[in-house]
């Protein structure tokens, strides 16, 4: 048996189950079972009514986990799920069919195509912030490009992780889908293994860690992190309808979420009355006490709680700042007097804590954004078609969404992944058929006529390439 990593916690038996099912996993998808369309699509209808079984203890888990409320669990978790799983049922027969594209006069007579073929054993690693459907959601396309996968779950959402397990091992062969769960332990031991691709969902940090894993064997992957995603709030925006959807963006899921508006660069003019509009709405959302609101989730865990309460000393809280640690609670929180140094301006917050910034001139709101890394999103308000468009060719994101926040994520038609430290790669819908498949060429010449010019001597024939190539 091959040894385990230094300071590894895995037991031997775990080391070899590992190895015995990812060797597994490489035969199974060798014998060609994974490459019928049939097969992939019932595979996917069996995913779907194996979600529909354990509907209510998907809710429970994520609620154990997070606090989450249950319409934030079917709506972001379940719900987006089955909208993926239904579009690929109804259209990886079409993905998956041979494409075929033009022939240069020149290379005939010969016909050229395009096969999408499945890369082969694929690695997906979920996060924890939203446990179930980001596990699930690359899993859909790796089966519908004819892929075998192994799933780890985060240890952090353990009850999540254990349905998910549950449901994978009920409705798949082992040699198929599998799923194991465990710590950074596990994660270096199966990203130090070769798969034919990695699907990576987390923070910048580990996606790192993942990318130089994924260089010693030269396996191609897929990194969705995050970054700080900056809110532009101009002029000429509807401030009650902005305020609306940036509380409602910002407070889903506690804050926790990677698309989540970060802070606020609003126009001198609109601080205000935004900050007003913002009290009332969070006030509508949550009530008296958003401690008691059953439709306020809760932190994670204690590390990303005491991180959190650092970096409430940063500015001034003009609406929240409460928090309660033994209960993993922190009120909805605007901070305001806030520097662009300071580090709740410097890293990701993930969580319920809005900085705000004003300007008056557009020049300042892009050195702003220029100083950080490029963002997985930005979210503009205004009803300026001309400053929209202003902003959107001057700053790089990996999404926008105009007078709305998060919602871009929720079209399968769309494509959704980061840039530079935000990430690469992108999936959803055909998005992710086509990061699980590659993209095979296929020239294919008649025996009848062959250009002889090509075969040598050469001789005057450079002349006569030029004549036809200039």
């Amino acid at each position: 048996m091959e040894p385990k990593p230094k300071n590894s916690h895995l037991k031997d038996i775990d080391v070899f189950i590992i190895k015995k099912t990812l060797l597994d996993q490489k035969e199974y998808f060798d014998k060609g079972r994974t490459m019928d369309v049939d097969f992939r699509v019932s595979q996917l209808k069996k995913l779907k009514r194996s979600i529909q079984v354990h509907h209510n203890d998907i809710i429970k888990a994520l609620h154990r986990d997070l606090k989450k409320p249950p319409f934030e669990s079917y709506t972001s978790e379940i719900a987006f799920l089955y909208k993926e799983i239904d579009l690929a049922i109804k259209k990886t027969a079409r993905w998956a069919r041979t494409k075929k594209p033009g022939t240069p006069l020149l290379f005939r007579p010969a016909r050229s195509s395009i096969r999408s073929e499945p890369y082969g054993t694929t690695l997906i690693i979920g996060p924890w912030n939203y446990p179930f459907m980001l596990t699930l959601a690359p899993l859909v396309p790796a089966l519908a490009a004819g892929n075998t996968a192994i799933l780890k779950p985060s240890e952090l959402a353990s009850a999540t992780s254990r349905i998910i397990k549950k449901i994978i091992s009920e409705t798949f062969d082992r040699e198929y889908v599998s799923v194991f769960e465990g710590g950074a332990d596990l994660s270096g031991f199966l990203l130090d293994q070769k798969f034919d691709y990695i699907f990576f969902t987390g923070g910048t940090r580990v996606g790192r860690i993942v990318m130089e894993a994924a260089a010693k064997h030269l396996t191609p992957l897929t990194l969705e992190l995050g970054g700080k995603s900056p809110v532009i709030v101009d002029e000429t925006a509807d401030i009650k309808d902005a305020a609306q959807k940036i509380a409602w963006g910002k407070f889903f899921n506690a804050g926790q979420t990677c698309l989540a508006p970060d802070y606020l660069l609003v126009h001198e003019k609109q601080k205000e009355p935004l900050l007003k509009e913002l009290k009332t709405i969070i006030h509508r959302f949550y009530g008296d006490k958003a401690k008691n609101s059953p439709d306020f989730a809760r932190i994670i865990n204690q590390e990303h709680f005491i991180r959190l309460k650092n970096l409430l000393k940063n500015g001034t809280p003009v609406i929240g700042g409460k928090f309660l640690q033994q209960e993993l609670f922190i009120e909805p929180t605007i901070l305001d007097a806030v520097s662009p140094e300071d580090p709740v301006m410097q890293e990701e917050i993930f969580g319920p804590i809005l900085p705000i910034l004003t300007w008056s001139e557009k020049e300042e709101v892009l050195k702003n954004i220029k100083n950080l890394p490029k963002p997985l999103a930005l979210y503009i308000f205004s009803k300026k078609k001309k400053n929209q468009n202003w902003f959107l060719d001057r700053i790089q994101s990996g999404g926008v969404s105009i007078n709305d926040t998060i919602l871009h994520i929720s079209n399968p038609e769309l494509p959704f992944g980061g840039v530079g430290e935000s990430g690469m790669g992108d999936y959803h819908g055909h998005y992710g058929f086509e990061t699980f498949s590659h993209r095979r060429s296929i020239y294919h010449r008649t025996t009848r006529k062959d250009w002889l010019f090509r075969y040598p001597p050469y001789k005057i024939k450079v002349s006569w390439m030029k004549k036809l190539f200039g």
